[in-house]
């Protein structure tokens, strides 16, 4: 088990419905991490921006953007993670895949799709949760919109860290600093959360807000807003053990299940 995970957050603008153009500016980005790190985060729809013309950018699984995460992972010897468009048994899903430096691949499909936009009438929903185990960590995966359905996010598998990557508006992102922060306290875990910046091609505006907080809910970072950044954050596995013994709050949680 490793004590310290070293975590890229990388917030960038995204060029609209153009996997291409996207998979080379993020191999630009992902070569300027000079740090060691263990996982790199992209933000959500990756590839294309927050689309709901699937047919323009899906792929598959054996697609190009797949085969190119993992070689990076291969090259930089660390996890990477993001979602994007797949098509899979005629359906379309918003998929965060996490791509393992052997080549592993897990994979999550966003449960609440976003229904101001349409998300529901375009994309599948998925059904499952994961936990990915990663170097002794247990780390949650979500989507954007899953930030603000609570349950779905409930620590009941004691995971270290809860993860969302996200194009999430500049007019909400208020809400979006008040949940990732709340994420983290309810939990007793790290929260981190990746969004991305600019305009998009429906002239949605994005601000970033890029986050991550420890687990009594203290911002660990220093992400600028409204411009590309990458940052390397410090995860340490004893912070964690440490105050969910101290203080014991996640011992008091509700007992339930999903249907």
């Amino acid at each position: 088990m490793k004590n310290e995970l070293q975590i890229a957050l990388v917030q960038s603008n995204l060029v609209w419905e153009n996997p291409k153009q996207n998979r080379l500016n993020f191999s630009k980005k992902i070569a300027s991490i000079s740090d060691s790190v263990d996982l790199i985060i992209l933000p959500e729809m990756f590839t294309s921006g927050f689309t709901m013309n699937p047919n323009n950018v899906a792929e598959s699984m054996t697609g190009e953007t797949i085969s190119w995460m993992k070689a990076l992972s291969e090259e930089k010897n660390a996890a990477i993670t993001g979602s994007l468009v797949i098509k899979e048994n005629e359906n379309f899903y918003n998929r965060l895949v996490f791509v393992h430096p052997n080549g592993n691949i897990e994979t999550y499909d966003k449960r609440h799709t976003f229904t101001l936009a349409g998300e529901h009438k375009v994309y599948k929903a998925g059904e499952d949760q994961i936990i990915i185990n990663y170097k002794g960590w247990k780390l949650k995966p979500l989507i954007c919109y899953d930030l603000r359905f609570p349950i779905w996010a409930r620590n009941k598998e004691n995971y270290d860290l809860l993860f969302y990557v996200a194009n999430w508006p500049k007019v909400r992102i208020s809400a979006w600093d008040a949940l990732l922060q709340a994420r983290a306290i309810e939990n007793m875990s790290y929260c981190i959360g990746v969004n991305r910046v600019g305009l998009d091609g429906n002239n949605h505006e994005y601000s970033g807000h890029s986050a991550a907080y420890d687990v009594l809910g203290k911002r660990i970072d220093s992400i600028p807003n409204d411009k590309e950044a990458i940052e390397v954050v410090s995860l340490n596995k004893e912070h964690i053990d440490t105050f969910r013994n101290k203080l014991g709050f996640l011992n008091d949680r509700d007992e339930f299940n999903l249907v």
